[in-house]
């Protein structure tokens, strides 16, 4: 079973939920029982958030390099990658790709894909629209404290 850690700089990292490999299911972890928030679909790499009524289809992992997708209307936008070991790149244009977290014991790149789309870019932000989300990557805020360089 993957746990989902957020890196932080100055402190331990923060547990954010894990992911089931054999169902492909994505929990968010809480106070009680943790919540099923998505899932991966383990044969092609896509990942789904749940929703009420058909569940909302969030992007990609490639099996083979790890890279991860963010779908659009158009060509899917490549947000980061998953490395073997468990750890997750924000990808960063003209600059080096920036670590965010890990999926401790994983066995796939697609979980850490998943990861990476459902706790890092989608609802980690709370954005509504692809602009907005956009920005929030392409600002100067640290994603990890919340906090202005």
């Amino acid at each position: 079973m993957g746990r989902i850690y957020r890196h932080q700089t100055l402190g331990r990292d923060e547990y954010l939920g894990r992911v089931d490999p054999a169902s492909g299911a994505i929990y968010r972890a809480r106070l009680g029982p943790d919540k099923a928030i998505g899932r991966v679909d383990m044969q092609t790499g896509k990942v789904y958030r749940l929703r009420l009524g058909p569940d909302e289809y969030l992007g990609r992992t490639d099996l083979k390099t790890g890279k991860i997708f963010r779908h659009r209307l158009g060509p899917d936008k490549y947000v980061g990658r998953t490395a073997d070991n468990g750890k997750l790149y924000r990808h960063v244009q003209l600059g080096r790709d920036q670590y965010v977290g890990k999926v401790s014991a994983m066995t796939s790149t697609l979980e850490g894909g998943a990861a990476m789309l459902l706790f890092f870019i989608g609802e980690a932000q709370g954005s509504t629209t692809e602009e907005e989300d956009d920005s929030l990557w392409d600002s100067e805020t640290d994603l990890n404290t919340g906090t202005d360089h």
